[in-house]
């Protein structure tokens, strides 16, 4: 039995490219006490992978060269010397952008395929999902009657954000690239309000969506956007920085906040998410956002794409725009 596995060659400097990746094909080892088999069938697609390329270490340790990317997947146990961990068991966890892993179980953990599409544990019942919840609800700390802003909204933590905000009571303004995004969050996410910052301004869309400002700014986007918020905060305001998509291609040169002084004048604060802080909590949050689902207070949408052989393409979507939902890449 071989497996397949993309590996980083080389580390970008700016926009990945295809030079930066390698695939090769290997055998499979047999298995040690305490060991399984997956035999993996999706890869989540994120935006967190273009910084876990770079050298050093931040919140985790940058990827080595020469190794397996790394990647949060999805699979079915195909062997086992795991007690806990059988034949047939599906499994989730960072087991890299490869067609098989082998594991003792650390930071793996067992999932539900029979109320639960496989996917939407790389997705709205994963990582990203659990960002979006603790994120909001621990950082940013949501009242009724409270007007939140998200930023790359159509995505999966974004359009999670806004809707576990609507189930809080709140009013949710998010913006978006295209008039399509803008319709799946006002028709399929209840957003109040959709702005499409590629065609419409955000300053002057934000000053009439809240004028009297924004309570929760959740940012996945930085530079630009982070700014224009940060001019619209309301008094008390909580901004939660998850990501910056816009940036990560050039992190050297970074645009940082030039409108930080506003969370003084707002008397608010900033403060950051790091998802693994939570990961005790995860199940509990997982089996509130399915029921969430299961009630149809949150609609998911999935963007999905066929084959490792395409790992380059669909990783650069996340940087192009060109994805539309949870980004999925199945094996």
């Amino acid at each position: 039995m071989t497996n397949t596995l993309i590996t980083l060659e080389s580390r970008p400097s700016g926009a990945i490219q295809e030079s930066n990746f390698g695939m090769k094909t290997e055998a499979i080892r047999g298995l040690n006490d305490g060991e399984f088999l997956v035999a993996i069938e999706a890869l989540s697609m994120d935006p967190a992978i273009r910084g876990w390329m770079n050298a050093g270490t931040t919140y985790i340790k940058g990827i080595a060269l020469g190794t397996v990317m790394r990647s949060f997947s999805a699979g079915k146990i195909v062997q086992s010397k795991n007690d806990t961990f059988k034949v047939g068991d599906y499994v989730e966890g960072m087991m890299g952008a490869q067609t098989h892993a082998i594991s003792d179980g650390t930071g793996i953990r067992l999932i539900d395929v029979s109320k639960s599409r496989l996917t939407h544990h790389l997705g709205v019942l994963g990582m990203p999902g659990m960002t979006a919840y603790f994120g909001l609800l621990r950082r940013g700390e949501p009242k009724s009657g409270d007007i939140v802003y998200v930023s790359a909204a159509s995505g999966v933590v974004g359009s999670t954000v806004g809707q576990i905000a609507k189930i809080k009571g709140c009013t949710v303004i998010g913006s978006a690239g295209s008039d399509a995004k803008c319709k799946f969050l006002l028709d399929e996410c209840g957003f109040d309000f959709a702005i499409n910052y590629k065609t419409e301004n955000l300053d002057a869309k934000l000053k009439e969506y809240a004028p009297n400002g924004i309570h929760i700014f959740y940012d996945n986007v930085g530079g630009d956007t982070l700014n224009t918020a940060l001019a619209n905060l309301a008094h008390g305001a909580r901004v939660v920085i998850c990501g910056a998509i816009s940036q990560y291609n050039d992190m050297a040169n970074i645009q940082g906040p030039a409108n930080y002084m506003k969370i003084v004048t707002a008397r608010g604060y900033m403060t950051g998410i790091i998802v693994f802080d939570f990961i005790n909590e995860w199940p509990d949050a997982a089996n509130e956002i399915a029921d969430w689902i299961a009630e149809g207070k949150i609609n998911v949408k999935e963007h999905i794409v066929e084959g490792l052989d395409n790992y380059f393409p669909t990783l650069q979507m996340l940087y192009t725009g060109e994805n539309f939902g949870k980004l999925i890449l199945t094996i």
